[in-house]
């Protein structure tokens, strides 16, 4: 199933570091299957307050996620993200094909 790095970036510095963090960014998801859905977005909010921008990396699964993450090749680059932002990151697991919202209910008992 589809997993997803998402990325909630505020107060971007925009500097060297920030730049080569970008230039480098690219090979390391290579190796795990990794592909930019939404890269550095402000989203159109509908609700709720938001600040920074938005970036979807989606991965064949949970697992290449996780390995890409942990990856010596993105390791030796995220300090340069987390000095120069600040930002939240998580992974998460795509729903299924055919997935319908009361498919949660069910899973309630």
């Amino acid at each position: 199933m589809t997993a997803y790095a998402i990325a909630h970036l505020r107060d971007v510095d925009l500097n060297a570091e920030i730049a080569d963090y970008i230039r480098r960014i690219d090979e390391t998801l290579v190796p795990f299957g990794g592909r930019f859905l939404i890269h550095g977005v402000t989203p159109e909010v509908l609700e709720g307050p938001w600040e920074g921008d938005l970036v979807v990396i989606a991965f064949p699964d949970r697992e290449a996620a996780q390995a890409w993450y942990a990856s010596p090749g993105y390791q030796a680059i995220l300090p340069l993200r987390t000095r120069n932002s600040r930002s939240a990151a998580f992974i998460v697991a795509g729903a299924p094909e055919g997935y319908r919202a009361t498919d949660f209910l069910a899973k309630l008992g």
